[in-house]
């Protein structure tokens, strides 16, 4: 099965739930949710599933969980097919 891994660095009690871009790499995502008992880390997985039509469960945070550096795994997608559904495809 497919599968790759992304770095992201999230902010936690933004105003909406969106992915703003990329800088040096790292995909910028904001969330709603404070990051207080992991609810910022769900709020990333779930809007990650949602971007890439892959179940919440198949996105999980590797490192990074209690930072804002972090880096994703998300299965059944390629790393390809991942940063065009979030909108951060390179221009090639």
């Amino acid at each position: 099965m497919a599968g790759c891994e992304i770095a992201v660095r999230l902010q936690p009690r933004a105003r909406a739930n969106e992915i703003v871009g990329e800088r040096a790499g790292v995909v910028l995502v904001r969330v709603t949710a404070p990051p207080v008992d992991g609810r910022a880390n769900d709020a990333l997985c779930r809007l990650i599933a949602k971007r890439a039509r892959v179940g919440v469960r198949s996105v999980s945070v590797l490192r990074g969980a209690g930072a804002r550096e972090k880096l994703v795994r998300v299965e059944g997608i390629g790393l390809a097919a991942l940063r065009v559904a979030l909108g951060v495809a390179s221009e090639d």
